[in-house]
């Protein structure tokens, strides 16, 4: 989960004046608010060509329904999958393809309302704090996210006074997303003999997270990402993605095209799985690269704990020393407000070379 900020008071009323001469684009004026970092801009090569070509793992889930030896196989598909590449896709997954596409066309029509509604909240029934866009921190162009997002906790997710076709779709595809998540580590966890009741008790509507991405096409695709290159700082992440893609990850020290693929979800491992597997499972750096031409929609799910949850390794020689997850989120942040960057699990390995 890349951390993005909301813009201070200061900034805020600059960019009001800039809104004043958009009208009715949804875009937000990333140009206008990032001209000092296009203007000293040195290197203006593509920072996201030529990527690799990967088989990439696509597990059925449906077929945890099947026979005891074809469950047995396919429990091993996503532990292997999680193992070596911390990336794969999930299809006959229990989330309906009306669900899909109900959540699709909503957050489509959300997104592409008046960048002024949206950064003020209007008539969306969301707090203004939930819009975030662009880079607030950034001091360089490779630290600049070309995209804009609501970031919604599952608890405003069914408190929210937003359309109820809009309430209706964020709710079906969150209960159908947490339940994946839970079949999912309850697989991880006992393969590692670890007791998957740890999720239940530490996860939950108000500490797991709904964020609806859009990425306006760029005119400086050439120069910024779409989203820079991060790990998700939470347990899994499951990602509903269009068809224009633009999704990559780093896989031995390349980056591997996640083609789309409509009838699959997307599940990657966070930050808090590999520690607490004792990097077991791998979280893996991903980005998104901008679309001159093209918008790009996804939806991400983020299945976190609460800010107390401890997160410990399990058996055998600990990794990383014990952290709550405020701890590394705190962490995270005051790493990005300092450095432009996150660090990350680097900060709490109990032994360094």
């Amino acid at each position: 989960m890349i951390e993005l900020r909301v813009l201070g008071r200061e900034s805020f009323l600059k960019l009001l004046k800039i809104v004043d001469h958009d009208g009715d684009s949804p875009d937000p004026p990333f140009l206008e608010t990032y001209k000092k970092l296009f203007a000293t801009a040195d290197d203006p090569k593509n920072r996201a060509v030529a990527t690799e070509e990967w088989k990439f793992p696509i597990i059925d889930f449906g077929r945890l329904t099947g026979g005891e030896a074809e469950t047995k196989f396919c429990k091993k598909e996503i532990c292997e999958a999680a193992k070596e590449w911390g990336f794969f896709q999930v299809v006959n997954h229990g989330v309906s393809k009306e669900i899909l596409e109900k959540m699709r066309m909503e957050q489509v029509s959300l997104m592409r309302k008046p960048f002024r509604e949206k950064i003020h909240g209007g008539d969306l029934g969301f707090d203004a704090g939930i819009y975030r866009w662009g880079t607030p921190s950034a001091t360089s162009l490779k630290q600049l996210s070309w995209s804009e997002a609501f970031h919604i906790c599952l608890n405003d997710v069914v408190e929210s006074t937003a359309n109820s076709d809009l309430r209706w779709a964020m709710k079906e595809f969150s209960i159908g997303v947490s339940e994946l998540c839970y079949k999912l580590v309850d697989i991880l966890a006992e393969a590692i003999d670890e007791n998957p009741s740890f999720f239940r008790e530490a996860c939950s509507p108000s500490s797991s997270y709904l964020r609806l991405n859009r990425y306006p096409a760029c005119p400086k695709a050439h120069q910024v990402f779409g989203i820079t290159p991060h790990t998700d700082s939470d347990f899994i992440t499951v990602l509903h993605q269009d068809h224009i893609g633009g999704l990559q990850l780093l896989r031995d020290g390349k980056w591997v095209a996640v083609n789309p693929n409509s009838d699959a979800l997307i599940i990657n491992i966070g930050d808090l799985f590999q520690a607490w597997s004792n990097d077991v499972y791998k979280s893996v750096k991903h980005r998104v690269v901008a679309n001159p031409t093209m918008e790009r929609f996804s939806t991400a799910f983020f299945f976190c704990p609460s800010y107390d949850t401890v997160i410990r390794g399990g058996a055998g020689e600990s990794v990383y020393r014990s952290f709550s997850f405020g701890e590394y989120r705190n962490q995270v942040q005051e790493d990005v407000r300092v450095f432009g960057d996150k660090i990350g699990l680097p900060r709490f390995l109990l032994h360094t070379n």
